[in-house]
């Protein structure tokens, strides 16, 4: 699994001008707030249109500006897990994880079913539980499932440990580690300004400041 990344695009007093590489394992964009890492990840994700650039996810352009080439985010076979979890409020922890699994069709991908993902994150005792019922820490574990579910050729992360507590983050990062060292193998393109979180967990380590690698 290969990602090629180079964009340029200017926000108006802050600008990006950036091309980088990344392989198997988690790749960690790593710089201060404000560096221009969330800008990166979106544009991967297909959030964000840059003024220039290429993605090339394991050999398939999703973004070539010059060819006239975007994919959708929908059709990028990638999976996201945000800040916060963005959970579904009226819908119980099952069913947010379902609806992960509702675009897994589409890409064709072999990958884990619900129960061994609810086995893989210790979710399978708050599977009747509505988001309001959860802490922090089993938010962004729901989060990840439903990402997982999927069946994402790659998965995406910005800070997703960012709004825990240092308990909830020692929770979390054993999971990751699953993700990286497991029967999985999947690779994560994961977003952070937090130290410790990427020495613990990266492969690859991508520095960004002020828009540049």
């Amino acid at each position: 699994m290969t990602l090629d990344v180079a964009l340029t695009h200017d926000f108006g007093g802050f600008g990006l001008d950036l091309a980088f590489e990344a392989g198997p394992g988690i790749t960690a964009l790593f710089g201060r707030s404000g560096a221009g890492k969330t800008s990166v990840i979106n544009t991967v994700a297909g959030l964000l249109k840059p003024a220039q650039g290429m993605v090339r996810i394991d050999g398939e352009t999703v973004l070539d500006t010059e060819r006239g080439i975007w994919v959708p985010p929908h059709r990028r076979g990638l999976g996201y897990v945000f800040q916060d979890a963005r959970l579904f409020p009226h819908l119980d922890v099952r069913q947010n994880l379902s609806f992960g699994a509702r675009y897994a069709g589409r890409h064709r991908r072999p990958g884990p079913g619900l129960d061994e993902v609810a086995g893989l994150l210790g979710l399978e005792h708050l599977l009747d539980r509505r988001p309001a019922a959860l802490s922090g820490g089993e938010r962004q574990r729901v989060a990840l499932g439903r990402a997982l579910l999927c069946r994402p050729r790659m998965l995406l992360m910005d800070e997703p440990l960012a709004s825990l507590d240092e308990g909830r983050k020692q929770d979390i990062l054993p999971y990751l580690e699953r993700l990286r060292d497991g029967p999985l193998r999947l690779p994560i393109l994961y977003v952070s300004h937090a130290l410790d979180e990427v020495a613990r967990l990266a492969d690859t380590l991508v520095l960004l400041q002020d828009g540049r690698v």
